[in-house]
């Protein structure tokens, strides 16, 4: 938790509205929150601990109380690769036409952040893509606010793939050209997640995200299988440095020339909101 407290406070270039959800945590977290909220200049706009429903109803919380005009996640002990990574997620949003912006992840070991264990290049996207389990980095997922407004939050019936049929609402209503990827590194996250800390957790998230694919009418076993299969890579193949603004392909893709407009408008780029909730 310190750590990412520390990487939303160097956040650069952006106003920001932060919300601090605690499940009633005991363990000290409340007392790192409570100091955070008082520094002079915090970018903590309300934080809270008390008692909920899990992860996704302390989602859902934060989702009631943002009022910027986008608005992402960052969970306990992740943090933000850079001080100017909500400074580049807000510039893709001065296009209006943007609805949602992401970009890769590192997984990194929990007891030696500097050392990458996973690497998830998210590639951009194609609502084609969705089909064969394709689906970006949650944490690294901006979304504008009144996408949630019309189409709500996280659905609390599934325990551990809320996120990913949240995904799958958003992404199978948009087009290519609403969706921005950054290719770079925006979220480090530490090893050990719900859906991955014991084999029985493992189960349970594969079937509710075959539940999730049924649900939003975008596969089934098949995208199921391609989704797990995809991870693979993740250990073993880590993509050559792109530079921001760039398509893979060495040319200036359509993506790109809208994060370059956005950077020469960034004087407009919107107010954003980030949720962090935590427990122990």
């Amino acid at each position: 938790m310190p750590d990412t407290l520390s990487a939303v406070r160097e956040q650069q270039g952006i106003a920001l509205e932060y919300l601090l959800i605690d499940g009633g945590s005991s363990d000290g977290t409340v007392d790192l929150i409570r100091a955070e909220s008082g520094r002079p200049g915090t970018p903590v706009s309300h934080w809270q601990s008390e008692p909920d429903q899990e992860i996704y109803d302390a989602l859902n919380q934060g989702i009631a109380l943002a009022t910027g005009e986008v608005l992402g996640y960052l969970h306990a002990d992740d943090v933000l690769a850079h001080p100017r990574v909500l400074q580049r997620v807000a510039a893709c949003f001065a296009d209006p036409s943007v609805m949602a912006c992401y970009g890769d992840l590192d997984y990194v070991w929990r007891d030696d952040p500097a050392r990458v264990v996973r690497h998830w290049t998210s590639g951009a996207f194609d609502p084609q893509r969705l089909r064969w389990g394709w689906m970006p980095p949650h944490p690294t997922l901006y979304v504008r606010r009144s996408w949630y407004a019309t189409h709500g939050g996280f659905d609390t019936r599934y325990r551990i793939a809320a996120d990913y049929d949240l995904m799958l609402r958003l992404l199978s209503g948009l087009t290519a050209r609403q969706v921005v990827y950054l290719p770079e590194v925006l979220v480090r996250m530490r090893t050990g997640g719900a859906s991955n800390r014991s084999l029985r957790n493992i189960l349970r998230k594969s079937a509710e995200d075959y539940r999730a694919l049924r649900a939003n009418g975008v596969g089934g076993v098949g995208a199921l299988a391609w989704k797990n299969l995809s991870k693979l890579g993740q250990f073993v193949v880590r993509s050559s440095p792109l530079i921001p603004g760039h398509s893979p392909r060495g040319g200036e893709g359509g993506n790109a020339r809208r994060r370059r407009r956005g950077r020469n408008r960034q004087d407009r780029a919107c107010c954003g909101s980030l949720v962090t909730a935590s427990r122990a």
